[in-house]
């Protein structure tokens, strides 16, 4: 009798989704509250286009350069711990095995078992380095180019995220005409982002996109009722 194949479905959110979604949360949300607070506070709509185009470029350069700063960061904790493995398979070689041996037998490994894997690994000594900073340390390799890249899309997400609060402030005068179409996309899009981001990292995409939707709107809203509290 014929069965159904299992089709196991697993998704690891790559480097990539994730520096999506870092910039363009920020960009959605900081000048989204920022051209909300401004609406509260000012009466032409070119006060806060000026000032949200500022904060976006301001705002795309530092989370890019941040992006940037923490990929370099990972690549050169790894490069200081391959150099300290290295150095204490060379200096400290019997230690060394007893900690492969330990990992092996948390997965209840004994014996001639045991033996015949530990001995299998410290054979090769890339393969032994490649395994202790895998399992003992838990590092992966970084990918040496993915700092540039990382800060490019953050850069480029944060950019796009923040033009669409700020789109009506460029294309109407009125404050409370473009108020309102501001708070209309950015909820739409709020929404929309939050839905592709669940769908991406596996987790509901209703609630993602609710509670993207919740921290968007408590900043904007924040934002606007302290610039019309002092205004």
């Amino acid at each position: 009798m014929p069965t159904t194949p299992h089709v196991e479905k697993h998704f690891t959110a790559t480097e990539a989704v994730r520096d999506v979604v870092i910039g363009m949360a920020d960009g959605l949300t900081v000048p989204f509250a920022l051209a909300a607070g401004l609406a509260a506070a000012v009466s032409s709509t070119a006060v806060i286009v000026t000032a949200g185009l500022a904060e976006i470029v301001a705002g795309a350069i530092a989370m890019g350069l941040g992006g940037y700063l923490a990929a370099r960061t990972d690549a050169e904790h790894y490069a200081s711990e391959q150099r300290r493995e290295n150095w204490e398979i060379d200096h400290l070689r019997g230690r060394e095995v007893e900690e492969v041996a330990e990992v092996f037998r948390g997965y209840g490994l004994q014996g001639e078992a045991l033996a015949t894997v530990v001995g299998a690994i410290t054979a090769d000594r890339q393969r032994w380095l490649d395994f202790m900073m895998r399992f003992e340390l838990g590092l992966e390799e970084p990918d040496p180019k993915r700092a540039p890249i990382s800060a490019g899309t953050i850069a480029a997400a944060y950019l796009v995220g923040g033009l669409i609060p700020l789109a009506p402030y460029m294309l109407i005068s009125s404050i409370p005409d473009a108020f309102t179409y501001s708070v209309g996309f950015t909820g739409m899009a709020l929404l929309l982002f939050g839905g592709i981001k669940g769908h991406f990292t596996g987790i509901n995409k209703i609630k993602s996109a609710l509670q993207a939707l919740l921290v968007g709107g408590l900043a904007a809203a924040g934002a606007y009722s302290l610039a019309h509290l002092f205004g």
